[in-house]
């Protein structure tokens, strides 16, 4: 008798994801330094976030996950508030 599996696996071919940016000019791409920048496609503020058309979620915070599921820490500005001049 053979012990082999009578399943075989599937060999679908991985369906492409098309990306979002679907307007021209093209957004900053997720990896580009300014993809801040990209379009937002759905807003949440009651949630606190974004989704860019680049596939970037942007939190109020100003922290941001990529799509490949890198965590950028959040990266506010300071205001001239906490901003300590000298006398």
């Amino acid at each position: 008798m053979s012990t082999a599996s009578s399943r075989e696996t599937d060999s679908t071919p991985q369906r492409k994801i098309p990306a979002m940016c679907q307007h021209q000019p093209a957004c900053p791409t997720a990896d580009s330094a300014d993809r801040e920048a990209a379009r937002v496609v759905a807003h949440h503020p009651e949630q606190g976030w974004s989704l860019l058309c680049n596939g970037v979620l942007l939190f109020e915070d100003t922290g941001e996950l990529l799509p490949d599921g890198q965590i950028i820490a959040p990266h506010r500005p300071l205001t001239t508030a906490r901003v300590a001049t000298a006398a």
